[in-house]
């Protein structure tokens, strides 16, 4: 499969979550503050660029995160509501490249650039599944 066949610049996707207790730094981190930890906003912004292009992959077809270039702007507490967006900004053959941002109730809180590599399932698992 190409992506260029099908993955076009501009696709998009927004997800909202309210923080959680167990996505804060001080759930993985004794002693530091119960904030929204860096590596959950990432995994929001990779979820979110997965989302704004896997239904026009083919059958059989996924992508998974292959680079991560994101500033954490801003803490965000527990309870607080979060929208992380993504948006393609280029398409090759097998990388698919996002901006992606996190916002809080007031303001921006993350921002950066995401790529995805595109990969058919069953050759994955077959080098990677259970032995």
């Amino acid at each position: 499969m190409d992506a260029r066949d099908v993955i076009k610049i501009g696709m998009s996707a927004e997800r909202t979550l309210v923080v959680p207790l167990e996505r804060t730094v001080g759930h993985f981190v004794r002693d530091m503050p119960m904030v929204y930890a860096t590596p959950m906003m990432i995994l929001e912004m990779e979820m979110a660029s997965a989302d704004a292009i896997e239904r026009y992959l083919q059958q059989g077809w996924i992508t998974v995160g292959t680079e991560v270039d994101i500033r954490h702007l801003a803490a965000t507490p527990v309870g607080a509501m979060v929208r992380t967006t993504a948006r393609v900004i280029a398409v090759e053959r097998r990388v698919i490249r996002f901006e992606v941002e996190a916002f809080d109730e007031v303001r921006r809180i993350g921002e950066g650039r995401h790529a995805r590599g595109l990969v058919n399932l069953a050759s994955f698992n077959k080098r990677f599944g259970p032995k």
